[in-house]
């Protein structure tokens, strides 16, 4: 299956759904990539001021990470091209105009977003409706 580019065809397509976990993002001074895999990441990013993690929050309170805030994923399920344009803006938009915050990871093949937990069922509704509108 080929990556979509089209921005109306890749919002058409969105197929939004909400993973089952309740995720937060942890900072690791002085950790490298790997120091921390047992956590099992969802994701991670290495920043100078220390290694960020994605991970279930069970697991950063079972490891005794700190966090802020907790956060649902909902990952777009149409096949997103790297180089596809504006589909990051659109979403983000949309969820913005009902003061949704929304932290964007793009995977090779999908978008994932990531969204206050409480918002989470609002946010499903709204990337529903915006691509039924298409």
């Amino acid at each position: 299956m080929n990556a979509e580019t089209d921005l109306a065809t890749l919002i058409r397509n969105l197929e939004p759904r909400t993973l089952p976990n309740t995720y937060v993002f942890c900072s690791v001074e002085d950790a490298d990539y790997g120091d921390l895999s047992h956590t099992g990441p969802l994701a991670s990013f290495a920043e100078p001021e220390g290694l960020t993690l994605v991970l279930t929050r069970e697991s950063a309170e079972e490891e005794g990470l700190s966090y802020e805030g907790t956060f649902r994923c909902i990952s777009l399920q149409v096949h997103s091209s790297l180089e596809a344009v504006g589909l990051t803006a659109a979403v983000t938009g949309e969820l913005a105009t009902e003061g949704i915050s929304a932290n964007v990871i793009a995977g090779h093949h999908h978008d994932h977003i990531f969204v206050p937990s409480r918002q989470a069922e609002s946010a499903l509704r709204l990337l529903e409706t915006m691509s039924s509108r298409r």
